[in-house]
């Protein structure tokens, strides 16, 4: 569940209140009011409340645009998510959007120095890390790179294939001399992780032991439990001041078309069910920023619109949205650790599968997730004969796997 407490995070009042009432009185919405307001030319460059990143002691918008996605029409997105306010982009080896950047960078080099930017790599040892800055660098068309993140820690993980001791990387000395050699280069500023494993819980321990990274980026909701390993891993994180960013938090939700989310709650707030979720997240102080792909225009006018007029959630709220949200039937459960898997007494990878079935259906990346289902092995993709009930009941977002799986082979075998 997400906390509150000393707020941290500088706020602009992009809204006041006369001119929300205007806006529910007319029915247009913040964004249309606002253009409306302002014709173009005259106006303001439009802002987003910040944050510190931990450690790295830079302040970061609360929206993290990502760009895990199929490339589409990505260049014009860019810039369109930067002219609404956001000034922290996201991008990996294996996204394949790289290039995005290189093209906008130069087409607009002013723009380098004002976004704070993050890319991944995935590597079977720490120090291979130091052989692929050049090659990042390259892709993105800069000379420095903002947060350098290692793309997946621990076990098999679905995306590199994994094996060995990758989850005591976050305390090794080797880790511990590859940072220090990395950032000597000049060339990087920030180092972290990203993980989605079900075993995150006890990676961010491990994390918080060695001290070692300056950034996290974790798979999470706005309703962890409060007493879950994966909830006091945070917070063990949290007090070491490394800078943690929430990405999955809206994929795989409200997927299907003419769902409807019984939520008064946002009603009374003027949200839609995305922005309820990220105000959800915002409220949890921990958390610097979201991580969020955006596909359309739309997406970003709602979701910067929904940063600009944060406020806190109460406790109660969040719990209305969780459990609206829960009967809309979500694609993803981003608070999984494998415990879907073991109560149905399989080897199949049960909440991976979910998610790729999420990155072919919600991010388009449908080769993407193909390739990466084909690299699991036969029982790692063989659900048959599991129990699907027993996966469903333990489940966090209780996914209903009776439905989904059989899509899983359908669209991705």
């Amino acid at each position: 569940m997400a906390r509150t407490g000393s707020n941290s995070m500088r706020r602009r009042a992009f809204i006041q209140n006369s001119a929300a009432a205007t806006v529910a009185a007319t029915g247009l919405t913040p964004a249309a009011s606002e253009a409306q307001n302002n014709p173009p030319g005259t106006r303001k460059p439009l802002e987003m409340p910040k944050r510190v990143l931990g450690k790295t002691g830079v302040e970061v918008t609360i929206l993290n645009a990502g760009t895990a996605r199929a490339p589409g029409a990505l260049d014009r997105l860019l810039r369109f998510e930067y002219n609404r306010g956001v000034r922290f982009f996201d991008t990996a080896a294996t996204y394949g959007t790289e290039g995005a950047f290189k093209k906008w960078f130069a087409a607009m080099p002013e723009v380098r120095k004002q976004v704070f930017l993050a890319t991944k790599d995935g590597v079977a040892q720490p120090s291979d890390m130091l052989k692929r800055i050049d090659l990042r660098l390259e892709a993105l068309g800069t000379d420095y790179i903002d947060l350098l993140y290692f793309h997946a820690l621990a076990g098999k993980a679905v995306d590199f294939g994994l094996t060995g001791n990758e989850m005591e990387w976050p305390r090794s000395k080797e880790m511990k001399e590859t940072i220090e050699a990395i950032k000597k280069t000049g060339k990087v500023r920030f180092v972290g992780f990203a993980t989605h494993d079900r075993l995150r819980a006890e990676q961010l321990e491990i994390a918080a032991e060695g001290n070692l990274m300056d950034v996290i980026m974790l798979m999470m909701t706005p309703w962890e439990e409060k007493d879950s390993k994966l909830n006091r891993a945070i917070d063990a994180c949290h007090k070491k001041n490394i800078g943690l960013v929430a990405m999955k938090l809206v994929a795989g939700n409200l997927v299907r078309r003419g769902v409807r989310i019984d939520a008064p709650m946002l009603q009374k707030r003027g949200l839609s069910p995305y922005q309820g979720m990220l105000q959800a997240l915002w409220t949890d102080e921990r958390i610097s920023a979201a991580c969020v792909a955006m596909f359309n225009t739309d997406q970003v006018n709602q979701n910067t619109e929904a940063a600009r007029r944060f406020e806190p959630m109460k406790p109660a709220e969040i719990q209305e949205l969780h459990a609206a949200l829960l009967k809309a039937g979500p694609m993803l459960c981003a608070s999984c650790d494998g415990r879907c898997q073991r109560a149905a007494g399989t080897a199949a990878r049960l909440g991976d599968l979910t998610r790729l079935l999420t990155y072919h259906e919600h991010h388009g990346a449908r080769r993407w997730a193909r390739n990466a289902y084909a690299e699991l092995t036969d029982e790692e993709r063989n659900w048959h004969g599991a129990d699907l009930d027993a996966a469903h009941e333990v489940c966090p977002m209780h996914l209903d796997f009776a439905q989904l799986l059989p899509e899983v082979d359908r669209r991705l075998g």
